[in-house]
């Protein structure tokens, strides 16, 4: 291992000057890889079979069109990491000012204290069931803590230490699942009743649409983030490339648990409703498999907080928290400690829960993408110096900090697309339309942003340094 594959990056918002941009575009494929390692996704494909009652041949079809439509929008989004060379909700304050930026920001910062406090909860389950498994040590309220105080406190050393250790981690958690994903894959061939798996009856399209936007939510959710994984990036790298392996990298995740969590559920009709959305694998397989698969999908779920940490530690700089990034960090790994313990021993229905939580996060960052998206199509450079400019005299300022088109496309695209969303405990008057129905409210959001940002007049934006020129949408993942 090199020198520099260990050192701690202490680079914070300030874009990654040319001579320090040694990434490779391959290494974004263990990325999202790594970022995708959850047993929930096992219990959201147990849930399109129980709830949107979907045969095995619609799972597949979600399976395959989520990640392509959710982690396509993040690879195109994270063009943007190669252009600017800084975090996303940095380059952000060129397209909303540097006011302006402060209320998506601080939006899309809360909404990451939910998604790491579903994975901190999902991870302390992981360990919980694997001491069940093998010392027979059941939950317990304290024990609860304690595994909290350990998932969180290991998530916030990886996260603090930066963008060389996930790459590190993420390689190598990759190899580990996915050799023991075939493992399980072989068990669940070997003893699972495939008649019953393919004599189910087909659901409707509308469910199926549903379910598409229920799995690609959570790909949602890591699109601001897009441009922090790539910054790292030559301007020259392919983005046909940098999109094909954001997909690539997730969908080798993706299509395998859902289908396998789908499998799962016919024999398991309750693995969808459960509370715990771990322990029915020690139910489901042998511990000799079981055991080994959680302690590698309790790496894979770790370095999941750990890239929404280390993302949401740019998000708190960019809201004016000056502090460095490692304990800008700490915030959010308090927060998600917090939350994690009332979810765990307060909360009813993790599934019901977790399912809300997705839904209104989707909503809550396609505003932004719809604005952003627009943006990048006009922008092929970044003004590094206004983006850290935070005061008048920066030529991200616009008028008294705020660029007043984007933010009005934000707005009410925010609007409508809680207007057509529904969750257990909120509706939105047009959430019984077909859009509502079909779950696809965070669409019309990005549709609504976009198209409102396009027509209004175009935001007055400086020249930026002449950058390389980016061969766009050509290239491969050689690069």
């Amino acid at each position: 291992m090199s020198a520099e594959e260990t050192a701690i990056e202490t680079r914070g918002l300030e874009p990654v000057p040319d001579g320090e941009r040694s990434g490779r575009v391959r290494e974004l494929v263990p990325t999202w890889v790594a970022a995708n390692i959850s047993v929930l996704l096992l219990t959201m494909g147990a849930g399109l079979v129980i709830f949107n009652k979907l045969n095995i041949w619609q799972v597949l079809i979600v399976a395959v069109a989520a990640p392509v439509v959710s982690y396509g929008i993040v690879g195109l989004i994270s063009i943007a990491g190669k252009r600017g060379g800084a975090p996303g909700m940095a380059l952000s304050r060129a397209v909303f000012g540097q006011r302006g930026n402060l209320f998506p920001g601080a939006l899309i910062w809360v909404a990451r204290w939910g998604w790491e406090t579903i994975n901190a909860v999902s991870g302390a389950y992981a360990v919980l069931t694997v001491l069940d498994l093998l010392f027979g040590i059941k939950s317990n309220t304290p024990l609860i803590v304690v595994t909290l105080l350990f998932f969180v406190g290991c998530t916030f050393v990886v996260s603090g230490l930066g963008i060389n250790a996930l790459r590190v981690c993420s390689k190598w958690s990759t190899y580990l699942f996915g050799a023991f994903s075939v493992l399980v894959l072989g068990y669940l061939v070997a003893t699972t009743d495939w008649s019953a798996v393919f004599g189910k009856p087909a659901g409707s399209t509308a469910m199926m649409i549903a379910g598409i936007g229920t799995i690609a939510a959570g790909g949602i959710s890591w699109v601001p983030s897009g441009p922090d994984f790539t910054r790292y990036l030559p301007r020259t790298a392919s983005s046909k490339g940098m999109v094909g392996a954001t997909i690539g990298g997730a969908g080798v995740v993706v299509l395998p648990m859902v289908l396998m969590g789908a499998v799962m559920a016919v024999g398991t009709p309750d693995l969808a409703s459960a509370q715990d959305p771990v322990s029915f694998i020690g139910e489901l397989l042998p511990t000799w498999i079981a055991v080994p698969y959680l302690l590698i999908a309790l790496v894979g779920m770790l370095l999941i907080n750990s890239m929404s940490m280390y993302s949401a530690g740019f998000t708190a700089q960019t809201l004016g928290i000056k502090v460095p990034r490692t304990w800008a960090v700490s915030v959010n790994a308090l927060i998600s400690l917090v939350f994690g313990f009332l979810l765990m021993v307060v909360a009813t229905s993790f599934f019901g829960s977790f399912i809300s939580f997705l839904t209104l996060l989707a909503v809550a960052f396609s505003a932004w993408i719809g604005v952003f998206g627009v943006d990048m199509l006009r922008r092929k450079a970044y003004d590094g110096p206004a983006l850290l400019d935070t005061t008048r005299t920066s030529a991200y300022w616009y008028k008294g900090g705020f660029a007043w088109q984007a933010m009005t496309a934000w707005a009410l695209a925010l609007v409508v697309g809680l207007l057509f969303t529904k969750v257990d405990w909120f509706s939105g008057p047009l959430a019984t339309t077909w859009i509502g129905q079909n779950g696809l409210g965070w669409a019309a959001g990005i549709l609504t942003s976009a198209v409102l940002y396009a027509a209004l007049p175009r935001t007055p934006a400086p020249e930026a340094a002449a950058a390389a020129e980016e061969p766009e949408l050509a290239g491969s993942l050689s690069n």
